[in-house]
């Protein structure tokens, strides 16, 4: 599903936190290999950027007004030119909070907030998880959205 190594950091501002080298391996599902990798390191807040080429995604928008999502996937060959996400804990449960910005053969761009994508190439990702800083969810009735409880 994907490899991992761990760095050694030498940044005094970046002390105390693990970060990670993380590869998808190709034809992965992206959120699920970020759940699982979250699940196995115990990883209670934390947050996730990368790159890499997928071959469809599949993005939720929240219509304010509605507080109603709207899901639209795409099928296609794209470059992912920014991931960039946050875990948190709901319930105990591993939390992602990741959008993806790709670039089409076009040269257009989609995205958005990120339900999944299937890697088509690569997908190399850098996880920096925040030790022992727990984070949770907490659902906010005017928004909709399940925001940070901190």
């Amino acid at each position: 599903m994907y490899t991992y190594k761990q760095v050694k950091v030498k940044a005094p501002l970046l002390e105390g936190n693990d970060r990670f080298i993380l590869n998808i391996d190709n034809h992965q599902e992206i959120m699920e290999a970020l759940a699982d990798f979250a699940r196995r390191q115990k990883i209670q807040s934390g947050v996730v950027e990368g790159i890499g080429a997928i071959s469809e995604a599949t993005f939720r928008f929240l219509d304010p007004a509605t507080k109603q999502y709207v899901d639209k996937t795409f099928q296609e060959q794209m470059e992912i030119t920014n991931l960039t996400g946050n875990f948190s804990r709901k319930e105990g449960e591993v939390y992602l909070h990741v959008h993806l910005t790709c670039s089409r053969r076009d040269y257009t761009c989609v995205g958005g907030h990120l339900l999944s994508a299937r890697v088509n190439g690569a997908c190399e990702l850098l996880v920096t998880d925040f030790g022992l800083t727990s984070v949770g969810r907490r659902f906010d009735p005017e928004t909709g959205l399940n925001l940070y409880d901190i």
